[in-house]
């Protein structure tokens, strides 16, 4: 499996300004969130991106991109449908191709040489399937994520087959239906925001959307269907997102970025500079 295609979706009402916001990246360059992500995708082995946006996002998007602007192309999203919706939007330029799926409102820092990106599709392209990134998801964030539950696979430190899929479940329907042996107490297989996915998805988020008893169908709920069509697999990437969305999460993201590049000797003193006059402040009350 060669996956030279990427979409990335950033058409939420509450995510489209997102990519859009300045950081510093981790050689000290100042860089939009648009450009750090697509980075990401480049480095992974990518040749084509598809973003998909909100009606009037372009021009900010063009310009958001700088240098990576000739690696993209853009499709809207006339109404907030979704996610699936979403990578329904870019069905033309997927094809007949798999594809990488990446959201707007996260960065990702891997922990090894790899990035993210390019550790799932390594997977992928061996076992010839889709996979989704997972991390280990702690009971406080389920309302926050679509979570997978599956054995792991023989051999495999951190792959597992896709038996179940569910998004946002409750602590109780996670606990009954959702535990993956070997994870610690309260913890789940959670998504990451990152997935290899194939033609097949599209096929199943067409399924969905033609069900009237499905109000807006999810990616977990076409994700669910997967494992009956063909193999699916979840892989516990070696790295860490950062949420934009949440609040603070661009401070936190900024801040792993930071410690986790040149600078961070820097960024430790001024931490601690901080840390100490706000101690000193409370104290002198």
């Amino acid at each position: 499996m060669h996956v030279r295609k990427a979409v990335i979706t950033a058409a939420a009402p509450d995510q489209n300004r997102l990519p859009l916001q300045q950081l510093v990246d981790c050689n000290g360059e100042d860089k939009t969130a648009l450009q750090l992500i697509v980075e990401e995708t480049v480095a992974a082995g990518v040749e084509e991106i598809c973003v998909v946006i909100r009606p009037g996002d372009e021009d900010a998007y063009r310009s958001a991109a700088g240098n990576q602007l000739g690696n993209l192309q853009f499709v809207v999203q006339q109404k907030p449908c979704g996610y699936a919706d979403a990578i329904q939007r870019a069905g033309e330029f997927v094809g007949d191709d798999p594809f990488l799926h990446l959201v707007g409102d996260h960065l990702y820092l891997s922990e090894t040489d790899k990035p993210c990106a390019k550790q799932l599709i390594e997977v992928a392209s061996e076992f010839e399937c889709s996979v989704s990134a997972v991390q280990s998801t702690r009971e406080n964030n389920l309302p926050y994520f679509g979570i997978i539950s599956g054995p792991r696979v023989p051999h495999r430190q951190r792959l597992y087959e896709v038996e179940r899929v569910i998004e946002k479940p409750t602590p109780t329907l996670a606990e009954q239906e959702l535990v993956t042996p070997g994870l610690r107490a309260g913890h789940y297989l959670g998504f990451f925001g990152m997935h290899v996915l194939t033609p097949e998805i599209l096929r199943l988020i067409e399924q969905l959307s033609s069900d009237e008893s499905i109000a807006k169908p999810t990616l977990s709920d076409a994700a669910n269907r997967l494992p009956s069509r063909e193999k699916y697999l979840a892989y516990q990437v070696q790295g860490t997102r950062c949420n934009l969305g949440i609040k603070y999460g661009l401070l936190r993201a900024q801040l792993a970025i930071g410690l986790s590049g040149r600078d961070r000797d820097t960024i430790l003193t001024e931490l601690v500079d901080l840390l100490a006059n706000r101690t000193e402040a409370l104290s002198a009350r």
